[in-house]
């Protein structure tokens, strides 16, 4: 969304800017391209330092990390497909039902529509005849009954296909970062750990920009949790190891 204007609150805050911008928070791409990237690096990571932990030489690694990172992006594409697709239709399935009683219980909508901006604090009259004015359109009175009472835009629904192929994508870099340094021919346990880490880091330093967290709060919590998650398998791996040797 574009900016109307420069003119401030009259407080003087810039904060109460009249014209900003919004971030797309609803487009169907953010939450499964973080979601994909942390999970990618801290699935593959777990993965990948159990086995490290239990084996020697990077071969069963390799075999486990190139395993894990296309099971878990197919995993995490169909899964976000499916899910989207699914609250999408179920969400279709409510406008339709606006649908009907608009057109079939115009004036219980209308009173409906009335008792939501009474709700809100407006005055009575005022509430009917706003309702009224946006109920003469029928277009624009399913608009506003779906967002009103369901909180959906009909029209910026989330794309099934494009939560999936970020979600497809983000895990499939997430989960190469710590098979980078065995897929070389390394059994380099430390430098995948710190390139796990790293990528957690960046990645909830990113993640910051759509919050109000600040970016080093948001990329310590994910270096902590990725750091918890290679303590508890290495330790695993490292007893399943010696058990089964």
């Amino acid at each position: 969304m574009s900016s109307l204007t420069d003119v401030s609150h009259p407080t003087g805050d810039p904060e109460f800017e009249i014209g900003h911008e919004h971030r797309d928070v609803s487009g169907g791409w953010l939450r499964p391209t973080v979601f994909g990237m942390v999970d990618g690096l801290v699935s593959n990571f777990g993965l990948i330092a159990g086995v490290a932990a239990a084996s020697s030489g990077a071969k069963p690694v390799v075999v486990a990390g190139v395993a894990g990172l296309l099971a878990g992006a197919f995993s995490m594409g169909s899964g976000e497909y499916i899910s989207v697709r699914s609250q999408n239709e179920s969400m279709q399935a409510e406008v339709e039902a606006e649908r009907h009683e608009l057109k079939h219980n115009p004036e219980a909508e209308l009173a409906e529509l009335t008792q939501i901006y009474i709700n809100r604090g407006v005055d009575e009259d005022l509430a009917r005849l706003v309702a009224e004015q946006l109920s003469a359109d029928p277009k624009q009175a399913l608009e506003i009954h779906a967002q009103e009472e369901l909180g959906v835009d009909i029209h910026d629904l989330p794309n099934p296909w494009i939560a999936a192929g970020s979600s497809f994508l983000s895990f499939s870099v997430g989960a190469l970062l710590p098979l980078l340094p065995f897929l070389f021919g390394g059994d380099l346990l430390w430098l995948a750990s710190a390139l796990t880490l790293l990528g957690l880091f960046i990645t909830g330093a990113i993640t910051s920009r759509f919050t109000r967290r600040s970016w080093w709060y948001a990329g310590g919590r994910q270096l902590l949790l990725g750091a918890g998650v290679f303590v508890v398998t290495y330790l695993i791996g490292h007893a399943l190891g010696a058990t089964v040797s």
